[in-house]
């Protein structure tokens, strides 16, 4: 019996709620079908499944919030012995704390024990003195018994409805957050000369409809993803040491309209060919701003490239998304006096910068990196 987990959607995820099922016991699945929709701080995920057989049995209801890694359904794949479905129950569902806790209430005596101060704490604030539970001397009442019934009374207003934006964002301060806390960093710099590059799109494009055209961002990825088979490194987790991944699947940072990023992964860029990847970027951006990815597509993707070039900035230094080890970073294209030669010219310039993860790789290797990324761009027609 195969079991069906919850999947985690990046580092800040610990739990997700299912938010509906979209197979029943009996249905056939494989892969690559989607049968869960998970409603996450990034929104309502479709949730994929990466085997193929029978559903037997829907292990948790909809509107169940349950942490990273528990079962959610069973798949019967014809091979296993049915017997053993009793034996696989749900693991821990987190029980929602209730918004509210009562304060204690004690029997109330006749004479109740408090501090001067405290008397006249609770009195501004409206708090009776039966209602607090004292921790001073006999069951007095102190100054901080009564700011903590304060507090108590307080929380419930305090609750508000947390918007998809407030999500996001608390969940990019998480991811953020762990990675400077648990990734020693070391930063790399060049800069490309892009006028092969821009050169030879200027005259593909001239062949091409306006739907058709190529963007420069697309030789970007491109350049990083044959980079990365060169230099497998950096295309990879760190879980107890690197762990390469065989696939190349680059994380594209999408800026949300509302604020907060969303980083989809475009699978196989290396395999793709340039108007593949244009199809791909044209397809995930709109999804990822509308929140309509697959689980999939936030939750493989092995090195992470930001792009920043249509806000004029020239340089950026990313922060790697854990558990990833790197992430590469492209500012705008500027006019810069270049020498070459001996000779000083005017050409268009592209920042290149690198972050990585010490625990993973040095910088010799990251050097190789760029310099691979470089020499790419300046083959623009091969790649």
């Amino acid at each position: 019996m195969i079991e069906f987990k919850m999947p985690s959607l990046g580092a800040d995820m610990e739990a997700g709620t299912l938010a509906e099922w979209l197979v029943k016991p009996g249905d056939t699945v494989k892969r690559g079908d989607i049968i869960a929709v998970v409603d996450t701080q990034k929104g309502l995920i479709d949730i994929e499944v990466f085997d193929e057989g029978t559903i037997s049995e829907l292990v948790i209801k909809e509107n169940e919030k349950v942490p990273v890694g528990t079962v959610m359904a069973l798949i019967e794949s014809g091979k296993e012995d049915l017997t053993k479905k009793e034996a696989i129950k749900p693991t821990s569902k987190i029980e929602e704390k209730k918004a509210t806790e009562k304060i204690s209430v004690v029997a109330t005596p006749q004479f109740i024990k408090a501090s001067p101060l405290a008397k006249r704490i609770a009195a501004e604030k409206g708090i009776e003195l039966n209602t607090i539970k004292g921790t001073g001397e006999d069951g007095a009442i102190t100054k901080e018994d009564v700011e903590k019934a304060i507090i108590e009374k307080m929380a419930p207003a305090a609750e508000k409805k947390i918007t998809t934006t407030e999500n996001i964002r608390m969940a990019v301060a998480a991811a953020m957050s762990k990675s400077n806390r648990e990734i020693p960093h070391y930063y790399l710099e060049t800069k490309v000369d892009m006028r092969k590059a821009l050169t030879w799109l200027t005259e593909t494009n001239k062949q091409r409809t306006v739907k058709q055209r190529l963007l420069p961002v697309i030789l970007l990825l491109k350049a990083v993803a044959k980079a990365l088979v060169e230099i497998p490194d950096l295309n990879g987790y760190w879980e107890n040491g690197l762990q390469q991944k065989q696939d190349i699947n680059i994380g594209f940072v999408v800026s949300l309209r509302g604020g907060g990023v969303m980083i989809p992964a475009i699978h196989n860029a290396d395999k793709k060919t340039i108007d593949e990847l244009m199809a791909a970027l044209n397809d995930i951006i709109p999804r990822a701003r509308a929140m309509k990815l697959r689980s999939s597509e936030l939750s493989e993707s092995t090195i992470t490239v930001t792009n920043l070039g249509e806000g004029n900035v020239e340089t950026v230094y990313g922060v790697i998304y854990p558990p990833q080890v790197a992430i590469v970073g492209f500012g705008s294209i500027t006019e810069e006096p270049w020498a070459e030669m001996g000779m000083l010219d005017v050409r268009p310039v592209i920042n290149i910068t690198l972050s990585a993860d010490h625990r993973a790789t040095d910088g010799a290797t990251g050097s190789r990196f760029l310099m691979a990324v470089k020499n790419h761009l300046q083959k623009p027609e091969i790649l």
